[in-house]
Order: structure tokens, then C-alpha cells, then sequence
């Protein structure tokens, strides 16, 4: 059976009208400008775009190399390269174009003081949402990283809750123990949403020099290799989220319309597109019509039946063990 009219890819996010599901990941299209020079791209097939990380204070980043292509993925080890808050509400933000897509700003810092500043900052801007990378190491606890600490990473979100009234998305890592109980402790701290994964850590060795690839020995990897760690961590997170009604943006090596059907199924209501972008900068739109083509053939007019939809074989215990 087919529906009658086309089917709507349209949806909303914390009380965002997202065109498409598909949101452009942070890190990966700069501050929303660089793919509006390419030759048919239009942000009009998305829902959101993520702007580049974005601290207080300006950063140069790390020393090169920054980017090591692997079997499968990419590393990269940029730095949270950027020009400071004050600099990218002055200068960046006027130049987007609001009216075509939404625009989520992403906050990182090294101090719960900073993430808070910033999101601050951030609040009295046009952003629609705010985005808070917990992934990044805490300088006052040694150098962990607040998302791999769930004390930590509720201090976080509660302290960028006070900070905005915007939406609060929370993109969590899976480089901890237990992803479910994280995504829980920043849920009761305030978090609107989440953004499900961030990347693994990872490491390039150049054989010749006997030395890493990268400028800082290791880096996060993305891309198809990680997709089915993502589509996991997107079903655990789901778990806590669905009796609240908590979207989930799911990311993490989707290159296709049938992956982003497999992060739906598994529980995002939303589709963050990343590092396939850099091979294919027109495929939002063919993403969009193959998830528009699976609604049609399975007499579907939208994506929300679709969120959750997963029925497991037998009892979920999450035991990995193959013997």
C-alpha cells in the first residue's frame, strides 16, 4: 500500500520546525558558510546545522597533522580550532541565512566556567539551540574528560541550563562505561535532547618514522567504522529517553538513506551527516529522497512511526560475549 501524497520528512526538535531530518554535524561544515559555495548544495535539505566548536577565548588548534584518512573512517585531531565566542556572534552569525535552515551554535570548554560563559553568550544571539560538547578534558580534574564522568557531565548541562532558555542538546561520548547512565544524570541536569555519538578515540601509527600520524598522537575517528558502535549507543541512550519524549540527534557513519533508516529504527528522530560530506557534498538530498522512497513503499506519510521501531530478539541484555 502507498500513501497518497508524498510523504513529509519535516519534524520537530524541542519545539524546532526541522525541514528534513538531516542535520549537518559540528566540525565538519566550518560555521554553516563553506558548503553554500558548492555548486547545488542548498541548506534547504536539511533540518540544522551545527556550527564549528566554539570556546571563549580564540584557538589555534593543534600542530599538524590534523586529518589521517583510515580503512573505513577518519581521524582528526583539529584542536577546537576557532575564533572565540565574541567573534563568531559578531561576525558569523549576521551573515547566515536564518530563513533556510536552523543554525545550532556548539559550546566547548575546559572548565564548567567556560561552557557556562559561553552558552551565556550564546543565549542573547539568533542560534536556535545550543549544543554542548562533553568530550572535552576538564583542566581543573587533570585532564578527564567531562563526558566520561557522569558527576561531571551533569555538572555541565546543569551549569549551561541556568546559562540559556534555548534548547539544550548534550552530545554524548562513547569513550565511557556507561553511556544509559550518563545520558540519565544529564537528562535530570536540564538536557533538552542529545546527540548520539561523538567520536572514538583512535590512533595512526606512520611505520617509516616510527611516530603517530597525527601532531597529537591521537584523534577522534569517524565514518562507516563506527556505525554499528553508534547504532548501539543510539538504542541505549533511547532506552532513557523515550519515556520522556527526548529527541535524539543519531550520528555516526551514515553514508545512505538505509543507514539513517537504521538510526531511526533504532531511536533518533533526527540524522547527523558528517564525514560523508567530505566525499559527497550533495548527499543530504539523495539521503532524503531514499528515506522519502522507503516511507512511500511501506505506506508511511512520515519519519515518526518509524523512531523506536526496533523489536529485539527476545530479552535486551546487552551481553556480548559470543561462546
Amino acid at each position: 500500500m502507498q500513501t497518497a501524497s508524498a510523504p513529509q520528512l519535516g519534524l520537530d526538535f524541542c519545539g524546532l520546525s526541522f525541514a528534513t531530518p538531516l542535520v549537518l554535524l559540528s566540525g565538519c561544515v566550518g560555521f554553516g558558510e563553506e558548503y553554500t559555495r558548492v555548486q547545488g548544495f542548498s541548506h534547504r535539505e536539511v533540518g540544522a546545522v551545527c556550527l564549528k566548536g566554539t570556546t571563549l577565548a580564540p584557538r589555534l588548534g593543534n600542530a599538524p597533522h590534523r586529518l589521517c584518512e583510515t580503512p573505513g573512517g577518519l581521524l582528526n585531531a583539529i584542536g577546537l580550532q576557532n575564533p572565540g565566542v565574541d567573534a563568531v556572534i559578531r561576525d558569523i552569525l549576521p551573515r547566515l541565512d536564518f530563513s533556510e535552515t536552523r543554525f545550532i551554535a556548539n559550546v566547548s570548554g575546559s572548565t564548567v566556567e567556560e561552557y557556562a560563559e559561553v552558552t551565556r553568550r550564546f543565549d542573547d544571539s539568533p542560534v536556535d539551540a545550543i549544543e554542548i560538547n562533553i568530550s572535552c578534558p576538564n583542566v581543573k580534574a587533570g585532564g578527564v574528560a567531562f563526558g566520561n564522568d557522569v558527576r561531571m557531565s551533569a555538572q555541565v548541562v546543569a551549569a549551561c541550563r541556568r546559562a540559556t532558555k534555548k534548547p539544550l542538546i548534550t552530545k554524548l561520548s562513547p569513550n565511557q562505561t556507561d553511556i544509559a547512565a550518563n545520558a540519565r544524570a544529564c537528562l535530570e541536569a536540564g538536557s533538552d535532547a542529545f546527540s548520539v555519538i561523538n567520536t572514538l578515540m583512535g590512533m595512526a601509527i606512520d611505520i617509516e618514522r616510527r611516530v603517530p600520524v597525527l601532531g597529537n598522537n591521537q584523534g577522534g575517528l569517524s565514518g562507516p567504522a563506527i556505525k554499528p558502535i553508534a547504532l548501539l549507543k543510539v538504542h541505549q541512550v533511547y532506552q532513557v529517553c523515550k519515556a520522556h519524549g527526548v529527541p535524539i540527534i543519531g550520528q555516526g557513519g551514515i553514508t545512505s538513506s538505509e543507514d539513517a533508516l537504521e538510526f531511526l529504527i533504532a531511536g533518533a528522530s533526527a540524522l547527523g551527516i558528517g564525514t560523508a560530506l567530505f566525499y559527497d557534498p550533495l548527499i543530504c538530498g539523495k539521503i532524503n529522497r531514499g528515506i522519502a522512497d522507503y516511507l512511500r513503499r511501506h505506506g508511511l506519510d512520515r519519519i515518526d512511526p518509524l523512531i523506536g521501531s526496533l523489536r529485539l530478539h527476545g530479552e535486551f541484555t546487552g551481553d556480548s560475549c559470543d561462546q
